[in-house]
């Protein structure tokens, strides 16, 4: 029998998909719900949600997913994998009343007023902000995963607001002599170089390969995987430079956004390649690409950077929207 107090939630990326169901204010999102599957290995959104609702029981009547994609008119096409989504279409397949698709970086900044203690990691400055509300914030988001999600949350009188952008594909930005070098290696391929073209999975596989050609030396990973693991065991010297340089330019990037969105009370950082990423964020050169912004520099010394490390922060933003939306029909 249907259950009008849970909600379907969705975290859709490039690579995995994430479900769970939302029950309440007091329960946001019943971990007991959470599942993980491949992208690779299903057709459709529809038809991954269907399996989902199958094995876990349940028969929710609303539902919100995020996507990694821009939503137009209940319609999005997603940046990293074949797929076209219609909330009215999938609202049909699984029977629901209503569906509400949200840019994934929606999510992901919509989590930050629930997250506490161990959910968060200072990187460099002061203590994380309060987003509880009680004063005006404006802070950004940046992930790198499968791609390069960007969004922004305001606080405004107690209301949190959430910007759907695509900020991960502003012009990438070359900030030394061997940056400006791999821009010119990069465009031989693509014309056009986002900032997603080398900060991403598939980013870092560029900027090694890159790497590799303006050193002259061969290309011994393929795979974002292959690359970590090389500059892990340091046995391959491009490997850890593109690492490195990967660290170097999320920092000048998340500095960007704190301009580009007047985000001053701070940038969050997410997605699925952070964990792996951490220890080289920790050593300096994010942070230190961060503050540099010439005249800004004294100012961004201010701004603190936060590492969210829930483990399903998508879901937990789309949970928030999902009650935002349930309070605001009364």
């Amino acid at each position: 029998m249907p259950d009008a107090n849970l909600i379907l939630l969705a975290d859709i990326g490039g690579t995995n998909l994430r479900f769970a169901l939302c029950e309440s204010a007091q329960v946001p999102l019943r971990t007991d719900s959470i599942r993980r599957y491949r992208a690779a290995a299903h057709s459709s959104l529809g038809e991954a949600a269907a399996k989902y609702l199958d094995e876990i029981g349940a028969k929710p009547r609303q539902a919100v997913f995020a996507i990694a994609g821009r939503v137009d008119a209940g319609e999005v096409n997603l940046t990293n994998l074949p797929w076209s989504v219609s909330a009215a279409a999938v609202a049909q397949q699984l029977n629901l009343d209503s569906v509400r698709l949200v840019n994934d970086f929606a999510a992901q900044s919509r989590c930050l007023p629930l997250l506490r203690g161990d959910d968060l990691e200072i990187l460099g400055a002061p203590a994380a902000p309060t987003l509880d509300g009680s004063r005006d914030r404006c802070v950004a988001v940046v992930g790198p995963g499968t791609g390069l999600g960007v969004g922004a949350l305001l606080l405004r009188e107690g209301r949190a607001i959430v910007l759907e952008t695509e900020g991960g594909h502003l012009s990438f930005a070359p900030g030394s002599d061997e940056e400006i070098a791999i821009l010119e290696q990069l465009r031989r391929d693509y014309g056009r170089v986002s900032n997603e073209r080398v900060i991403c999975g598939s980013g870092l596989v560029n900027l090694y390969g890159a790497i590799c050609a303006i050193a002259a030396a061969p290309k011994l990973a393929t795979t974002p995987e292959q690359v970590m693991h090389s500059a892990t065991q340091a046995d391959d010297a491009q490997a850890v430079r593109a690492v490195e340089l990967f660290g170097e330019i999320l920092g000048a990037i998340a500095g960007d956004l704190v301009l580009a969105y007047g985000a001053w009370d701070g940038v969050f950082l997410a997605g699925g390649l952070l964990d792996p990423l951490l220890p080289t964020l920790r050593r300096g050169g994010f942070r230190a690409r961060f503050d540099a912004k010439g005249r800004f520099t004294p100012t961004m010394l201010q701004i603190p950077t936060v590492a969210v490390r829930h483990p399903n922060p998508g879901l937990l933003g789309a949970a928030a929207i999902a009650l935002d939306g349930r309070a605001a029909q009364g």
